[in-house]
């Protein structure tokens, strides 16, 4: 069966197996803590699997889910960045007569009608629930719900418009940032642009911006220039990967709906010329890649830095090419 939030708060204790699945991996981590503490699972009956050791672990996973807890209470298995490939394995696993754990199998953005998510989402017992990145309504009501609990009582229109521009990719992300604005602005209550700007820094916001939307308008220099101070400063590929799939989405849906995103001044130009000059089917073979890249980050163990360097270049210099043929 499908699921949405509210069933995973009401049903959570009553199926053996939940796929918690989408781009928004933020996300994904957020509901697996979640089923974590509402079943009250201790860390002697938990049971971590990445999907990679799935063959080679078989025994031990089925072991540890068929077998009642040595120390009392429930059980829980987690296999993570689980695929398609893994869906045979996993059938098996869900179906046993004698499992007596809670599955939680975590993946990526999984495509419609393939193995796992026809699993979970026509089977009995088990669920699937999309974590999909937040738009602008969603990531808005996030924010005010956030920073409200937290005490605040104002947001400044032009601070919630620079916040919803600059997060939403990842959900661990996003909340990460509100914490941090919540404390810095503990004593006026108030969150205001300046506030904003000084604290997303921690997710690099004017150089991924620059990467983003240079990339996207063919801006070579640019590119690889924010590329080099975001890996300077430490951010994470993985991530980086995640927020170019985020941006290539919202330009599709600008190409093909014609429903512009709300933009910050300073990249508005560079996102208009990329809808004018990148074609529906030539994003669509990016998000495709954009997913192979993710794959090859986890499991090819090639340097990630290299793998998005190259990635990049490559992609900036299509969007060079789109420009200039749109000129002529």
């Amino acid at each position: 069966m499908k699921w949405k939030d509210a069933d995973f708060n009401n049903g959570i204790e009553k199926i053996r197996a939940v796929l918690i699945y989408g781009p928004d991996a933020g996300q994904v981590d957020e509901y697996c803590d979640r089923a974590v503490e509402k079943l009250g699972i201790d860390k002697d009956n938990l049971f971590a699997l990445d999907s990679n050791d799935l063959r080679e672990k078989q025994d031990a996973l089925f072991a540890e889910s068929c077998s009642p807890s040595m120390f009392g209470g429930r059980k829980m298995v987690i296999i993570s960045n689980a695929g398609d490939s893994d869906a045979r394995i996993i059938n098996e696993l869900v179906d046993h007569s004698g499992l007596c754990a809670t599955v939680i199998v975590c993946g990526g953005d999984l495509r419609a009608g393939g193995g796992l998510r026809t699993l979970f989402e026509g089977g009995d017992g088990i669920a699937a629930l999309a974590c999909y990145t937040d738009d602008a309504r969603t990531l808005g009501a996030l924010i005010q719900r956030e920073l409200f609990a937290a005490g605040i009582t104002q947001i400044k229109p032009d601070a919630m418009t620079y916040m919803t521009t600059h997060l939403g990719g990842d959900r661990g992300i996003t909340r990460g940032f509100l914490g941090k604005i919540a404390l810095y602005v503990d004593d006026k209550k108030i969150v205001e642009l300046e506030d904003v700007e000084k604290c997303l820094p921690d997710t690099a916001a004017a150089d991924t911006d620059e990467f983003l939307y240079s990339l996207t308008a063919g801006y070579i220099n640019q590119t690889m220039t924010a590329l080099d101070r975001l890996l300077y400063d430490n951010a994470e590929p993985n991530m980086l990967v995640r927020m170019l799939d985020g941006h290539f989405k919202k330009l599709l849906t600008a190409v093909v709906d014609g429903q512009m995103p709300r933009l910050f001044w300073k990249v508005a130009d560079k996102f208009n010329l990329a809808v004018k000059i990148w074609p529906e089917s030539e994003i669509s073979n990016v998000l495709v890649r954009l997913n192979e890249l993710e794959k090859q980050l986890r499991t090819t163990g090639m340097p990630a830095e290299v793998l998005l360097r190259d990635f990049a270049l490559k992609l900036a210099v299509r969007g060079a090419k789109l420009s200039v043929r749109r000129r002529n």
